[in-house]
C-alpha cells in the first residue's frame, strides 16, 4: 500500500547508447512514390533530429516538473502524476492515454486541468514508468479496477475519468466498475462499432455514414497493426526492442503527420528508456481476449473529438453508454488524434465544463 516518490532520471549511458545505434541505423528501401506505410523520409528525418535535435533532458526536466510517484498494485509497478489543487475538496480526475501514447500527451493539460481538480495520471501497466507487465490478465478492465485501488488510496471518493485513445476504452470501464465514486466519464472516442445487426444501418445520417465509411477504410489499409498486436505482440517485440529507429517507424503510423517532432519523439524516448515498446503492445493482445460486458455503462458520460479524428457513431454509442450527457466535436481548429496536446484550451475547456456541471 505504499507510495513512494519518483523522478525521471535516465542513465547517460543509456543516452550515448541510443546515440551509437541511432549513428548505425539502417534505413529501409522503398519504390518512390508509392504509399505502403510510413516513409523513410519521415522516419530519417525523425532520426536525424533525435540524434541532432531532440533535447531530452529537457524533457525529462517537464515530466520533474510535477510530483511524481509509485505504488504497486494487484502485483504491478504503478507510476502516475499526482499534481493537488490548492482546494483540499476540489473534485479528483484520473487522465489515460493509450498506445502509441504517453503521459507526455497529457502534459499541456496540466496547468489549465490543475486550476479546478486533482490531477492523477498514471503510465498504463505495461508503458513507460510502470514497466513492464510481468504477468498475463491486464486488459482494460482489471486496468480500470487498478484505477479505482489507486483513487482510493490518495484518498479521493469522488472523482471522474478522462481518456484518450486506449485511455477512452479504460475511462468508462472505470465508470463501469467503480459508480459509486465515479461522477462522470468524458473520453474524446466512444470506440462503439456495428453489432452485424443489418436493423442498426437503417436510418442512419449520411454524416454517420460518412463515418462508417472512413473507418472501414481504416481497418482495411490501416488496420495490421491491430491485427499483429492482437495475435502476435511478442513477434513484433525483438525489433522494437533492438532498433530505436524501428520503433520509431512502428509508433508515427498513428502519429498525425502535423505534429510537432519533440512531442512523437518523447513518447518514442519514453518507451525506449523504459524498455516497454513490446509489453505495451500486449495490452491489445489481452483485451482481445476480454470477456465484453453485456451491460451499458451507467455513469455520466461525454464525448469531444477531434475533426478528423475517429468518427464515433452515437446510435453504436447508446448501445454501450446508456447515459451519454454530452456529445460534441471540438470547434475549430481543434483536430487529430492528440487533442490534449494540439488543442489544449479547446479540450480543457471542454473538460472542466462537463466536471463543474456535475457538481
Amino acid at each position: 500500500m505504499s507510495i513512494s516518490p519518483f523522478r525521471v532520471e535516465i542513465p547517460q549511458t543509456d543516452l550515448d547508447d541510443l546515440q551509437a545505434r541511432l549513428a548505425l541505423t539502417r534505413f529501409a528501401h522503398e519504390i518512390p512514390g508509392t504509399d505502403q506505410g510510413v516513409s523513410v523520409e519521415r522516419v530519417k528525418r525523425l532520426v536525424s533530429y533525435w540524434r541532432d535535435g531532440f533535447d531530452w533532458r529537457a524533457q525529462e526536466a517537464r515530466l520533474n516538473a510535477h510530483p511524481q510517484f509509485t505504488t504497486e498494485i494487484d502485483g504491478q509497478n504503478i507510476h502516475f502524476i499526482h499534481v493537488r489543487n490548492d482546494n483540499p475538496d476540489a473534485l479528483a480526475l484520473i487522465l489515460t492515454h493509450g498506445w502509441p501514447g504517453s503521459i507526455a500527451e497529457y502534459l499541456e493539460a496540466i496547468e489549465p486541468l490543475s486550476r479546478h481538480f486533482h490531477l492523477v495520471i498514471p503510465s498504463v501497466p505495461g508503458y513507460g514508468f510502470s514497466g513492464p507487465t510481468n504477468e498475463l490478465g491486464w486488459n482494460n478492465q482489471r486496468i480500470a479496477r487498478a484505477w479505482a485501488e489507486l483513487m482510493s488510496r490518495l484518498g479521493y471518493t469522488r472523482y471522474g475519468a478522462v481518456g484518450n485513445d486506449g485511455g477512452s476504452m479504460i475511462s468508462p470501464e472505470v465508470g463501469r466498475i467503480d459508480p459509486d465514486h465515479v461522477v462522470g466519464v468524458h473520453v474524446t472516442q466512444l470506440f462503439s462499432f456495428p453489432s452485424g445487426d443489418p436493423a442498426e444501418f437503417a436510418g442512419l445520417s449520411e454524416e454517420d455514414q460518412a463515418g462508417l465509411a472512413v473507418l472501414d477504410w481504416f481497418w482495411k489499409e490501416k488496420g495490421a497493426f491491430n491485427v499483429l498486436h492482437s495475435q502476435q505482440p511478442q513477434t513484433l517485440a525483438h525489433a522494437l526492442a533492438d532498433s530505436p529507429a524501428g520503433l520509431l517507424g512502428w509508433l508515427v503510423q498513428l502519429f498525425d503527420e502535423d505534429l510537432d517532432d519533440d512531442f512523437v519523439l518523447t513518447s518514442a524516448a519514453i518507451y525506449w528508456f523504459t524498455g516497454t515498446a513490446g509489453s505495451a503492445i500486449r495490452q491489445y493482445w489481452e483485451n482481445a481476449r476480454m470477456e465484453q460486458p453485456k451491460e451499458p455503462t451507467t455513469v455520466p458520460t461525454a464525448l469531444a473529438m477531434g475533426e478528423g479524428d475517429f468518427k464515433s457513431i452515437r446510435r453504436f454509442a447508446e448501445r454501450d453508454h446508456a447515459n451519454i450527457v454530452s456529445w460534441k466535436t471540438l470547434p475549430a481548429p481543434a483536430h487529430g488524434h492528440y487533442t490534449a496536446h494540439t488543442a489544449t484550451e479547446a479540450l480543457t475547456s471542454d473538460v472542466t465544463a462537463f466536471f463543474e456541471g456535475l457538481r
